[in-house]
Parts: C-alpha cells; structure tokens; sequence
C-alpha cells in the first residue's frame, strides 16, 4: 500500500529547496505537557500543578469524564483543585486545558483505590529512602544520572506487588524495577517495566529502587510507584494504536472458556465456534487446542493479546490430524498495517501511526471432514516468564465487520513535523484540518464506508472523503466559518456501511502523539488512542489563507465534460514566493495534475477535466492542499497588554523611588517600609520588562510551513448523453 497522497512529502516538491531548518513548522497550537500529580485517588481531592506550550489565558481544565471535574486554585498560577467522584472508575483518563488558541493536546491522568502521595524531597540515596505503605501510590518525576529510593516494612510470607507505571500513562520514562534488602542488596530486579510479585522470606525493612534504563531524568520522566498486597491488576494504562480494532463488537468481557494446561502436547478438546482466555505462561508455552470440521467449512481465527497493551506477537498453527500424522493446515501472524507505516520512526515515507498489530486475524479452509489441531504460541515468548502475558482465542464462522482510526495529516518535511507533532483538534477561525481514516476489514468485509461527525462547535463543519470499496482508508476534513464564535464541544466521528443489507455505524477512534517532537530523528514519536474528541474553534486568530468555492453548492458536469469550479481565495498573511501548487484528494480526483495559483489572487477558475481523469457518474467530495510559507505573528494581541502592564510597573516604580526619597532624612523605620517597597517595585518592573521582551519578540513575523486545506468541494457527475450511430 503506497503512502497516502495527503501526507505532503517535499523530497522533491516546490518547497524542498527554500525551506530551512530556522523555519517554524506549522502554526503554534496548545499543548498541555505535564500534570503533577499525574493522578489521583477517587472519592478525594487533588492539587495538580500544569506546564504547557502555547497556553495563554487558560481557562479551564477538562478530563474526559464527567466523575472528574476541576477548578483553579486561588493564588496559585497553573494550578487547579481536582475533585474525584467517589464511584469513578480505575482507569487512565485524558485531561486537556482550554486556552487561548483552544483545546490543548492531552495528557494522561490516572484514578486509583489506593491512597495517593507526592514525593516532596529528595530521596537518591539508601538513607533517604522515602518510606512507602502497603495501599499506597507514590507519583513522583525521575532525577536525572541517578536511583529513587523507596522503603517499605515486610511481613514473613505475604505477598505484596510492586509496580512502577510509566510508558503506560505518557511517560518517557522507561523503568528499572529493583526489590533489595535493607542493606540495598538486590532481591528482585525488573528491566522491562511492569510488576514484581515479591514475597518476603522474614519481618523487616525492604527497598525500593527506581531509575531509568539510561539514567535519563526530568519532568517528562515521571512516573507511579504502587505498593500492593500481593497479586494485584496492573495499573491501566493508554491505548496503542493498534488497539482500534479491538474487541470485536459483541465480544463477552470474559470469555466463555479458559484454557487448561497442560495442553502443550496433550491438546485440549473444544468444538467450534469457541471463546478461550489464556496465558503465555510459563517461557516457551504452546497451547494446543482439538477440535472436529467438516469440509466446505470456512472459519475466522482472531487473537487478541498485543492489542492488550502487552509485549507479544502471537502466532496460530492449525494442522490437520490424519492417520496419527499431522499436516500443516494454515500459519497465521501479524495484522498488516491498512497504511504503510513510517520505516524507522523518523522517515517521511509513512505517518508512524500503525493501526496493525502482531494480533492474529485470519481464515481457513477445511478440505475434508475430519479432527484438526489449533497451536497459539508467542514469538517472544521463548525467554519470558510472565503471567500477565494473557490472550484471547476466537475462532468463528465469518462475521463481517470494520474498525475505524483517525489522525491529523502530517506534513512530512526532513526538517519539522514528520508526523511527530501533537496536533489538538483545536481550530482558528477560517482553518481546515485534514484527517487521515483508517479501517481494519473484518472476515471479508470490503464495502464503502462513509465518515460522518457530528456534535461540532457553531461554525465548524465536516465532510468525510468516503473510504472506497476495498481500500485502507480515507480522509475527513474539519473547518471554521470566517466569523464562527469562539466554541468547543465533545464531537463524535462515525464511519458508516451497509453489511448483509443493513446500515452499520461504528465509532472512529482518533491518535494523536504523546509528545511534541521537534527532531524526530533524535527521539522517536510515540502514538496512543485519544478517549474522546473535543473540537474548539477560536476568535484570537485567524487562518493565514482560506480557499472555498465561491459559491456553497453541488457542481454539476456530465460525464467527459470540462468542469469550471471558481474558488475565493482569503489571504490574511504574507506569503514567501509567488504562488502555491495545488493539488486534489478526493475518490477519483487526485488525478487532478498540480495547479499553480498566485499569491494575493482572490479568484481562481478550477478547471476540472472529467475525461481525463475517467471520472464516472456518481457523487464526489474533493479537496485542494498545498503547502506554503507564511508570515506568522504570534499571539500580537499581547503587546499592548504587555506594554500597559510595563507602564504601570515604571509608574509604580518611579513613585515608589520617590517615596523612599522623601523618606530617607527624616523617618528611619518609614525609609525603611519604603525602601523595601522600592525593592518590590522594581523586582516587578523587571518581570514586566522580560515579559515585554518575550511577548514582542514572539509577535515579530516569523516564517512558518503550514499545511493549506481548501474547504470540501462537492461534484456530482452525471451520465453522457447517449450518442446514435449512424449507417
């Protein structure tokens, strides 16, 4: 599958040549980093402090449930009181700040039963050992070069789980996992992260210890250090891309039968269908499975493990047992991503959101009456020896469905964004955001699918590009009116087919980036599913450029015709060059060669040559995307607040100067409370004067690369005129 045509790659476009690594890459948008503490216990109150990029005038604090709710703290800059319901869910939730520019990216916020605490000092050393309790959660940011660590008190022979989640909750973190005695002696040790069941062989004080695997450290290390009675759930944790083809609708939340071991050799009986849980456990487990076909049947095997948020690549084997011989029947592997997938992370030839999966989902044929063998196994699992490494077998007659993920188009240039930036759904006035759409087929399904959202702000629109029968994906866009009002919503995007004659929706779940990554090449991007989607469209800026037809109506052509669609162009910012290429994306429309159209050009005839693009009658949506250099102020509404603010600090300090003047010969402890109040003044004149600094420097025009998506652009063809021919 070639890489969609939406994705910008520059090697050796217009822009390639001009475009230098001073260049800002995509205009600024809201990005909510850090949250400490990163989650909290329910039925209680939080302190949570926030830092963020581009987050002006921030508003309010939004999670994605209603069980948790948040106000700012009184006094306190960037910080809010969040209050957890007592009957909210343990569970990962996303939590996003309303600012200035709109809905900021996410961040991870977790919600336990366990009693919640912040490590307040410093505790590298054996000595200073923070001391932990049993039911307790420590979250806490990873020093830098150096070990955490912690202590708790052991009982004889009870069991407790120790576990450090971090990858899990948006961490950069990658965790090393020590149990030691209380001389700091190593006991237990984890270097894959997750838990360690550990049981104390006699009473007394045991260590905890917590570094990163490379001793990296700082606020995007952080991390939740539980202390359980022993066995306990892991914590839970976000879900990777790949998860949005699981479960299958209809699936039970436990299966109906659970494997019995040992079934290694000896195989375990069952008839189809079937719904079995088990475990990749102990190292190099085989599970096999017996059970009885007759020919002509065709059955669907699926395996859900990785999609489980777990280290696995599952693998099926089903033989034939004929004659006390077995026969190789099918192998089953990985899910192909429906996308490809960026080659190395940081390549421009794939976005690195991979919507496959070493998951198992396929079919096999039986040929002839008969007993059959079924194998699952892990390719990882030859040294591991974990029990958390669990699966689910299904294996059942065809059931034809789709499963649906979307993200915001990358541009793909060698020196920014390669698919690395967050990018919240978080709109300027007259902007247009494209979406990449992506579908996992189900046992043989291959229909159209329409992609439809719905619940947006007043003055936003959408229009879904129709995943095509039989392809991978497709693209939604999202755009603002010129004056829509300054808004946000919880938008719901679908995905809609007709399967054995009736209608089908089903959600699309969107991606987005962990972090904002500027060189993707030094770090690579690390994806997840969203849990919702909120939508915001802001009156504080505008969209450098909006292209539109002029007219809003259904263009109409028959078929082999030449189509004129007139476009208006709104430019609103300075453009480096003379003209923009142009291109088109749409089911059958991309065969539009490159269109050049001037800068500043407030009209443009879009000549659409239907025969030459073989365009059959029926019913299109289209849009135009391009690529241009603007420049961008940021955020110049804050400069006269800024220099008002300056004034009232030279005011305040020239008065305050005076006073203590006056002061100075006649009233020592007046002078005194004067010169401390001078102090003040010009401790304040010289905050006012940085931020002056700051906030002119930012409004200064600065060259920015920004993706340009036209608003939809809606074509129905109709049938030729049928021609005679003559003797």
């Amino acid at each position: 599958m070639m890489h969609s045509k939406f994705s910008l790659a520059l090697a050796a476009g217009v822009l390639f040549s001009t475009v230098s690594f001073a260049q800002q890459v995509t205009l600024p948008l809201p990005r909510l980093l850090t949250v400490m503490p990163m989650g909290g216990q329910a039925g209680q109150e939080v302190e949570v402090k926030i830092t963020g990029q581009n987050l002006e005038d921030v508003s309010a604090l939004l999670f994605s449930s209603p069980k948790i709710t948040a106000s700012p703290a009184a006094g306190k800059p960037d910080t809010f009181v969040v209050k957890i319901a007592e009957d909210a869910q343990v569970d990962v939730y996303d939590v996003r700040v309303m600012s200035r520019l709109g809905i900021s990216s996410s961040r991870a916020f977790s919600v336990s039963k366990l009693t919640e605490t912040v490590r307040s000092k410093p505790n590298n050393t054996l000595e200073t050992a923070m001391p932990m309790s049993l039911g307790s959660i420590c979250n806490a940011t990873m020093t830098k070069r150096a070990v955490d660590y912690y202590s708790f008190q052991g009982v004889k022979g009870q069991p407790v789980a120790v576990e450090c989640a971090a990858t899990g909750i948006d961490s950069q973190l990658t965790p090393v996992l020590v149990i030691a005695d209380a001389k700091g002696a190593d006991l237990k040790v984890n270097r894959t992260g997750g838990m360690i069941d550990f049981t104390p062989t006699e009473d007394g004080t045991y260590i905890i210890k917590v570094n990163d695997l490379t001793y990296q450290g700082g606020e995007r290390h952080f991390y939740r250090l539980a202390l359980q009675k022993g066995p306990a759930q892991p914590h839970p944790q976000t879900q990777m891309v790949s998860a949005m083809s699981w479960p299958p609708v209809g699936l039970a939340s436990t299966a109906a039968t659970a494997e019995a071991e040992p079934n290694n050799k000896d195989a375990q009986k069952i008839t189809l269908p079937c719904d079995i849980s088990g475990y990749f456990f102990p190292a190099a487990d085989v599970d096999t499975f017996e059970f009885t076909a007759k020919k002509g049947e065709t059955w669907w095997v699926e395996v859900g493990s990785e999609r489980l948020g777990l280290n696995t690549d599952p693998f099926v084997l089903v033989q034939q047992v004929k004659d006390g011989k077995l026969s190789d029947v099918a192998e089953f592997y990985d899910m192909p991503p429906p996308m490809k997938v960026t080659s190395n992370g940081y390549s421009y030839d794939g976005p690195p959101y991979d919507a496959g999966s070493p998951d198992v989902l396929g079919k096999f044929e039986v040929k002839e009456d008969g007993t059959y063998r079924l194998q699952v196994r892990d390719l990882f699992g030859g040294t591991r020896n974990d029990p958390q490494n669990v699966y689910r077998l299904i294996v059942r007659q065809a059931a034809p469905d789709f499963s649906l993920a979307a993200w915001a188009v990358h541009m793909t240039l060698r020196n920014g964004d390669r698919a690395a930036l967050s990018k919240p759904a978080a709109l300027r006035q007259g902007d247009a955001r494209a979406f990449e759409v992506v579908v996992q087929r189900r046992d043989g399904f291959d229909g159209d699918i329409d992609i439809h959202m719905e619940d947006l702000p007043q003055g936003v629109k959408a229009a879904g590009l129709k995943i095509a029968k039989g392809k991978t994906y497709g693209h939604l866009i999202i755009y603002a009116d010129e004056d829509a009002p300054r808004g946000f919503s919880l938008a719901r995007l679908m995905g809609k087919a007709v399967i054995d004659g009736k209608e089908v929706t089903r959600p699309v779940r969107v991606a987005s980036m962990e972090w904002p990554v500027i060189n993707a090449k030094a770090e690579i991007p690390a994806p997840r599913l969203m849990c919702d989607l909120p939508v915001s469209v802001t009156d504080s800026e505008q969209a450098p450029v909006t292209i539109a037809t002029a007219e809003q109506k259904v263009f109409e052509a028959k078929v082999g015709e030449v189509l004129t669609v007139p476009l208006k162009l709104t430019w609103r910012n300075d453009f480096n060059g003379t003209s923009i290429k142009i291109k088109a994306y749409g089911e059958g429309f991309s065969a539009l060669k490159d269109v050049e159209i001037p800068i500043k050009a407030a009209t443009h005839d879009l000549k659409l040559d239907l025969a030459a693009m073989k365009i059959a009658p029926g019913e299109y949506t289209f849009v135009l995307q391009s690529l241009g250099i603007c420049k961008y102020r940021y955020n110049p509404g804050a400069v006269p607040l800024a220099e008002a603010e300056q004034k009232k600090a030279a005011d305040a300090l020239a008065a305050a100067a005076a006073e203590a003047k006056a002061l100075a010969a006649t009233d020592v402890e007046a002078a005194k409370k004067a010169a401390e109040k001078q102090k003040q003044a010009e401790a304040a004149m010289t905050a006012a004067t940085r931020k002056m600094t700051s906030v002119s420097k930012s409004a200064n025009p600065a060259d920015t690369v920004e993706i340009i998506i036209s608003q939809p652009i809606h074509v129905s063809v109709k049938p030729g005129t049928p021609t005679t021919a003559g003797k």
